[in-house]
């Protein structure tokens, strides 16, 4: 082979070097013919190879680190692992023990697998007393299993290799998980195949651990920070609920219907709107508690609440307003339209009857209407006296009627 043959195959390497360099990785090395040259581009070439794979590592390492310092939970990397990681770890299952608070148990964490149907879910718990797993967290070392057929029979009382195996595992390694010096757990990776991992996964499996083991520790923080920020949500709820709503019925309390009132009044006088007021009492409710007692009471107040409640759009306004009385805002065509409405719920009532130890009650109201006009000046007290005084008419002609009031 001529020198300028030589010189011209060199030329070539130098310049895919150089492309590794900044980082292309896939350049070709020709090795032919298999000379001193050609034995050049093939170790080239597997150079090529190993910084590729080492850059792989490198990169998906320092995305898990960016996820660690940007606070993502444990799941999500965990996930993340599973479907990004194939090309640097071998593995058809990756599983996440946490150690308890006493380190007396580890549970399994999270797990993803391959097969179509897992036998180790989380939640499996087994004490780390006398376990192999003891042994590889206070070493602080990774354990290479190659042939899990062979362990169980060394170690037939081991249930989770037993699990394993049924389903398909042959092959795992299981790697510390150790933050700040402590322990948190181990992470497993394992395989359908048999002998498939080398001791030269241990370095990627050490570095992907110490990610993993810093993100255990801030997730359980982040874990604990949300547990009791939704504690909060749902005690600010609860106090909500509570200021807003009656617990008996489930309507509005007397102030949140008032307050309801208030703010369509507000609105009324803006926009000139019409607005309706009704005021309901439930005929004989005292005769009614003082005879069957309070409980039946109750059933009485919660069972015309929920046939109110029906009988009126969602957007409409209905609260109990005390004891047994509650209030009705109405406003835009619902308010036009109200005499019907109260009719309306008046019967719906009436076709109600509660069983009480075989006997039945039949239910009744009363309902006094108040209609404000577009041009009335009227405040909340007024508008209520309005609608009290047609109810005291409703009343007096012999209840369970409406009777409306109109204000000019």
């Amino acid at each position: 082979m001529t020198k300028k043959i030589v010189d011209e195959r060199i030329a070539f390497y130098q310049s895919a070097v150089s492309k590794l360099r900044n980082g292309r990785f896939d350049v070709e090395f020709p090795t032919e013919p298999p000379d001193e040259v050609g034995v050049l581009g093939w170790e080239l070439s597997k150079l090529a190879e190993t910084l590729e794979r080492h850059f792989d590592e490198t990169r998906k390492l320092q995305l898990i680190a960016d996820q660690v310092s940007g606070g993502l939970f444990l799941d999500e990397v965990l996930e993340r692992i599973f479907t990004t990681f194939r090309s640097v770890i071998p593995y058809n299952r990756i599983g996440v023990g946490l150690l308890s608070d006493d380190k007396q148990n580890l549970t399994l964490y999270w797990a993803r697998s391959d097969a179509e149907k897992m036998s180790l879910l989380p939640g499996y718990s087994s004490p780390m007393q006398g376990s192999s797993l003891q042994t590889i967290i206070d070493g602080g070392q990774p354990r290479i299993l190659n042939d899990l057929e062979s362990y169980l029979i060394e170690h037939p009382e081991s249930q989770s290799t037993r699990m394993a195996l049924y389903e398909g595992i042959h092959s795992s390694f299981t790697c510390p998980l150790i933050a700040h010096g402590k322990p948190v757990g181990v992470i497993f990776f394992s395989s359908f195949a048999k002998n498939i991992y080398e001791h030269t996964h241990q370095e990627i499996f050490l570095k992907l651990a110490v990610q993993l083991s810093l993100l255990i520790e801030k997730s359980r923080l982040y874990q604990e920070l949300y547990e009791i920020n939704q504690e909060l949500l749902e005690a600010k709820r609860m106090l909500f609920d509570q200021a807003t709503y009656d617990e008996l019925t489930g309507l509005y309390n007397r102030r949140a219907i008032l307050d309801q009132l208030q703010i369509m009044l507000s609105r009324f006088k803006r926009e000139r709107f019409p607005l309706s007021l009704a005021i309901i009492d439930i005929d004989f409710f005292k005769k009614i508690n003082d005879g069957y007692g309070h409980q039946v009471g109750d059933k009485v107040l919660k069972t015309i609440a929920d046939c109110l409640n029906r009988g009126v759009r969602d957007y409409n306004r209905i609260g109990r307003y005390g004891g047994e009385e509650f209030l009705i805002v109405l406003d835009g065509e619902d308010a036009e339209a109200v005499e019907i409405i109260a009719e309306r719920l008046r019967l719906a009532v009436a076709e109600e009857t509660l069983d009480i130890g075989g006997h039945q009650i039949s239910l009744t109201i009363s309902i006094g209407v108040a209609i404000g006009t577009k041009a009335v000046e009227l405040n909340a007290i007024q508008f209520i006296a309005v609608a009290d005084h047609a109810l005291y008419d409703a009343k007096q002609k012999g209840r369970n009627r409406v009777e409306v009031r109109r204000i000019e």
